[in-house]
C-alpha cells in the first residue's frame, strides 16, 4: 500500500487523428530514423483525449483539459512512461500541450490531511535527495537504463497558503544532459494531488507558468477541499518537508523500510527520452487537426 500511495508524476502525449501523420510531417524536417518511426507508431496506438474537455480524477476531483492540450488515462500513461524509460505504477494520468514541449503527471495520494504549519529547510532536503538517488539507480541499471542524478534546485521548495500548493523543481542529469522536474502538491481534505512536470531547462519557467494556468482548472469537489477538514478526519503522518522526500516513503525510512524508499526514488524522477526529443518534429505533426 505504501508503494501505491507514494507520490508520482508526469511525461507527454496527445490524441492522434491522422494515421498517415509521419507522411504529413514538415518537408524541411529530416526523415525520421527507424527507431523514431517505431516510437511514433507506439504513440499512435495510445488512446488520447483532446481538449477542451473535463475529466474526473481520483480523490473526488475534476481536471479541465484546455484547448491545445491532450490527456492520457492511467493505463495509457503507464505505457507512455515505459516508452520514455520512466517508472510508473499505473495510478498517474498525464496532461501535456499538443507540441509536447512539457508533460505533467497527476495522481491522488490518499494518505490524509497534511498540516501546513511546518518550516522547510531546503539545503537539508537537497542533501537527502542527492543521497537517495543511489537507490533509484540500482533499479535503473537492472533495466539497462541510464543513471540519473539530482544536481541542484531549479526552484527551492515553497508553500503558497492561498492556493494550498507546495512547489519545487529539481535539476536532473542523465547521459550528460540536464532536464528539470517540477513538482506541485495540491492539498485537500483527505490527501493531496501530486503533480510532476517534466521539461527542458530552457523551457522550465515558461512551462511552469503554463502548468500553473492548467492547474487553475484542477479542483477538489465539494466536501473534499482543504478548508472542509473536520475533526476525526485522517491526518497524514508527515508534514510539508517530508512531502518533498516522498511522503510515506520518508516516514517509512524511520521504520526501516528501505525497500520502500528505493521504490519511491526509482519512480520519483522522470526524464524525456532522447528518442522522443529527436522525434519531436514528427510528434507535433500527430496533433494537427484534419483539414
Amino acid at each position: 500500500m505504501l508503494l501505491k500511495s507514494i507520490g508520482k508524476m508526469l511525461v507527454a502525449a496527445s490524441i492522434l487523428f491522422a494515421l498517415q501523420a509521419v507522411a504529413q510531417a514538415p518537408a524541411d524536417e529530416p526523415a525520421p530514423s527507424t527507431e523514431q518511426q517505431a516510437f511514433v507508431a507506439k504513440l499512435k496506438a495510445l488512446q488520447w483525449q483532446r481538449g477542451p474537455t473535463s475529466v474526473r480524477t481520483d480523490g473526488n476531483a475534476t481536471l479541465a483539459v484546455p484547448e491545445g492540450y491532450v490527456f492520457l488515462d492511467a493505463a495509457n500513461t503507464k505505457k507512455f512512461l515505459e516508452m520514455n524509460e520512466n517508472f510508473g505504477d499505473g495510478s498517474e494520468v498525464m496532461i501535456a500541450p499538443e507540441d509536447l514541449n512539457w508533460q505533467a503527471y497527476l495522481n491522488f495520494v490518499g494518505e490524509g490531511y497534511v498540516k501546513d504549519d511546518e518550516e522547510i529547510d531546503a539545503a537539508a532536503l537537497l542533501k537527502s535527495l542527492k543521497e537517495s538517488t543511489d537507490a533509484a539507480n540500482v533499479e535503473r541499471r537492472k533495466r539497462g537504463w541510464s543513471e540519473m542524478h539530482v544536481v541542484d534546485w531549479a526552484t527551492p521548495p515553497a508553500y503558497n497558503r492561498a492556493t494550498r500548493r507546495l512547489e519545487w523543481a529539481t535539476v536532473l542529469e542523465s547521459n550528460g544532459s540536464q532536464g528539470a522536474n517540477f513538482f506541485t502538491k495540491v492539498l485537500g481534505r483527505r490527501g493531496h494531488a501530486s503533480v510532476q512536470m517534466v521539461a527542458g531547462m530552457d523551457e522550465l519557467k515558461s512551462s511552469e507558468a503554463a502548468l500553473d494556468e492548467v492547474l487553475t482548472g484542477y479542483t477538489f469537489n465539494q466536501g473534499d477541499t482543504y478548508a472542509e477538514f473536520k475533526k476525526g478526519d485522517k491526518v497524514a503522518e508527515y508534514g510539508l518537508a517530508a512531502m518533498v522526500l516522498g511522503g510515506a516513503a520518508a516516514v517509512a525510512t524511520k521504520k526501516g523500510f528501505w525497500a520502500v524508499l528505493g521504490g519511491f526514488f526509482a519512480a520519483a524522477w522522470k526524464f524525456i527520452a532522447a528518442l522522443a526529443v529527436g522525434a519531436i518534429a514528427w510528434l507535433k505533426s500527430l496533433f494537427k487537426k484534419k483539414e
